[in-house]
């Protein structure tokens, strides 16, 4: 068997917010859109752990339990996007850029991504001045 070292992938978070990931994400979507950034969301753990028990999360089925992650492929003017973790737990989402040598060549983007997100997302009842 052989490896390809050049196509690891490495994330660390950028970014962390004060705030369940479901809460971050609409933060996230609002931020993203107003930066004229398109993206798609490509995985969420609540959608494909429904039905399985395999969660180690102590809160697990109860409704302590805020684990999250979710995965967008986020867009600008190239066809070829450049990743984006969300992973969420105990009221703390860590925002991620994944790492890949293509990603290295998405400078422009990735600024762009990290420059819509430098915003404080507003605490919960307070509304972002625009």
């Amino acid at each position: 068997m052989t490896i390809n070292r050049e196509a690891r992938m490495r994330f660390s978070p950028f970014l962390s917010v004060s705030h369940p990931c479901d809460e971050a994400m609409g933060w996230i979507h609002q931020r993203l859109t107003e930066a004229n950034l398109r993206f798609v969301q490509t995985f969420d753990l609540h959608e494909a752990r429904s039905g399985s028990s395999g969660c180690t999360c102590p809160y697990h089925r109860t409704e302590a339990c805020d684990c999250q992650m979710v995965v967008l492929l986020i867009y600008g003017l190239a066809h070829e996007p450049v990743t984006l973790v969300l992973h969420g737990s105990d009221g703390q989402t860590w925002l991620s850029l994944v790492d890949t040598p293509d990603t290295r060549s998405k400078t422009e983007l990735i600024q762009a991504i990290q420059q819509a997100l430098e915003t404080t997302i507003p605490e919960p009842g307070i509304h972002e001045e625009k």
